[in-house]
């Protein structure tokens, strides 16, 4: 993995916000599609930030852009930057979904690698900031199921899924797009 390579790519909006944020005593990394997206070098649409900050601390450390609290009860602001936007997430956790899409309680968490444990895929559970060191977070082996072209769950499938049905739909979405093998089980 070319870490260098994967600095390059990041748009100038990305970086502005993962610096400001860490200048300011917080954690950023970028997490999800976009990282497994830049490791497979395919482009990327939707780049997420997440972060050490709650939702407050993000709106008035960006006080000076437009914000917009697009799921701020969930940890999620979105801050436009050059006209590009971005959602930025507090690192979180969650509880059991009763209603099968929904988790019943959102809670704030600390580190990031509990934030990627609550994830849905491995190759979706990788954490990336090229100003740290390691700049990959990946507890999760997900850089591994890349390289093996596997889609695996993080944790047990059959529990994943039954948090969110939908879930199952993502899977054979990248299975399609990707061209990867569903792990069996």
């Amino acid at each position: 993995m070319d870490t260098v390579k994967m600095r390059s790519t990041i748009p100038q909006p990305v970086d502005f916000i993962i610096r400001r944020i860490m200048d300011n005593g917080g954690e950023a990394y970028i997490v999800g599609g976009a990282v497994r997206d830049m490791i497979l070098g395919r482009p990327v649409k939707d780049w997420d930030v997440a972060t050490s900050f709650k939702p407050e601390q993000v709106e008035s450390l960006f006080s000076d852009m437009r914000t917009i609290p697009t799921g701020k009860k969930f940890g999620t602001i979105t801050v436009i930057v050059n006209d590009m936007p971005v959602e930025v997430t507090t690192f979180r956790g969650e509880d059991q979904y009763t209603d099968y899409r929904h988790p019943d309680k959102i809670v704030f968490v600390p580190d990031i690698k509990l934030d990627l444990s609550r994830r849905d895929f491995t190759i979706n559970a990788i954490a990336y900031n090229p100003y740290k060191e390691p700049a990959i977070v990946d507890p999760m082996a997900g850089l591994n199921d890349i390289k093996n072209k596997l889609i695996r769950t993080v944790g047990i499938a059959s529990c994943r899924f039954a948090e969110d049905p939908l879930r199952m739909m993502r899977g054979a979405r990248f299975l399609s797009q990707l061209g990867f093998d569903m792990e069996h089980n």
